[in-house]
C-alpha cells in the first residue's frame, strides 16, 4: 500500500468511526462549505469533517445544480481539501456517468475520504433502479476498499415512492452493497429512527433553514445532519443585503 493510500484509509477511518457512539442529542453535524475560504472558516469553528454540496459548489461556480462538469466538480473538491485539515466528504451526485474504478480513482485524488451518490438521474430527475444502483455502489466499494466512507443518498421521497417501504428497501439494498451510511433525503423525521433500526446502518438527515435543528434531527433517529446548499444560499443572501446596501 502507497503513503498515499495509507493516508487516505486513515483520514476514512476517522471520519467513519465519527459516526459511530454518538449519543442521541449529539449527530456528526457536517457544515457544508462551497469553496476554500467557506471550508476555513467551519474547520477554524472546530468541526471535525466537512461535507461539500453539489448545489452549493455548482452555485459558486456559476452552474445550476447537476449541471456542473465533472472535471470541475472534482477541481472544486481538491481546492476545498486542500484549505482545510479535517477530513471532508464530497457530494458527487450520481457519479457523472463515470466507470467506478475511475470514478474512485478521481475522487482519492481529490483528498476526499468520503462521498455522496443519489439514486436519481440529476437532469432528467428519474429515480434508478435500486438493484442497479446497488451494483454501481458495490463497483465503488471494491475499487475503493476502505478508502471512502460511502454515503448512498436514497431520492424515493424526493422523485418518487413517499413510503417508508420502498425507502427501506432502497437502505438494505445499498446496505448490502457496502455503504457505510444511508441518506433519505427529505424524508420525514418521524421516519428516521424507523429506517435507521431496519437498515441497520447510521442515517444522514438534512438540515433545512427554518426546520428540526441538528440535534432535534439526532434525538429523532439521524447521526449524521447535513445541510445542502443551505448554508451557500444563506451566504448569498447576506451578499445580496450587501449589495443593496452599497446602493442606499
Amino acid at each position: 500500500m502507497t503513503e498515499r493510500a495509507k493516508q487516505a484509509n486513515t483520514a476514512s477511518g476517522i471520519l467513519r468511526a465519527l459516526h459511530h457512539g454518538r449519543a442521541a442529542d449529539d449527530p456528526l453535524v457536517l457544515p457544508g462549505p462551497w469553496d476554500a475560504a467557506s471550508a476555513r472558516v467551519f474547520a477554524d469553528a472546530g468541526f471535525p469533517a466537512l461535507a461539500t454540496p453539489s448545489a452549493g459548489v455548482s452555485a459558486s461556480l456559476g452552474y445550476e445544480d447537476g449541471r456542473t462538469p465533472a472535471a470541475e466538480m472534482f477541481a472544486a473538491v481538491a481546492r476545498i481539501v486542500r484549505a482545510v485539515d479535517v477530513p471532508v466528504t464530497a457530494d458527487m451526485e450520481a457519479g457523472y456517468g463515470l466507470p467506478a474504478k475511475e470514478f474512485v480513482e478521481r475522487l482519492l485524488e481529490t483528498g476526499a475520504v468520503g462521498c455522496n451518490l443519489e439514486d436519481s438521474d440529476p437532469a432528467d430527475k428519474r429515480l434508478r433502479d435500486p438493484r442497479a444502483q446497488a451494483e454501481w455502489l458495490a463497483e465503488v466499494r471494491a475499487a475503493a476498499g476502505d478508502a471512502l466512507v460511502l454515503n448512498a443518498r436514497i431520492d424515493t421521497f424526493l422523485r418518487g415512492d413517499r413510503t417508508t417501504g420502498a425507502a427501506i428497501e432502497r437502505g438494505l439494498l445499498y446496505a448490502a452493497a457496502g455503504a457505510d451510511c444511508v441518506y433519505p433525503i427529505m424524508a420525514p423525521p418521524e421516519l428516521l429512527a424507523e429506517i435507521a433500526d431496519v437498515v441497520g446502518l447510521p442515517v444522514n438527515a438534512l438540515s433545512r433553514p427554518g426546520g428540526r435543528s441538528p440535534r432535534e434531527l439526532g434525538v429523532m433517529g439521524a447521526s449524521r445532519v447535513t445541510f445542502g446548499g443551505g448554508m451557500q444560499a444563506q451566504a448569498l443572501e447576506a451578499v445580496r443585503e450587501m449589495a443593496a446596501g452599497l446602493r442606499a
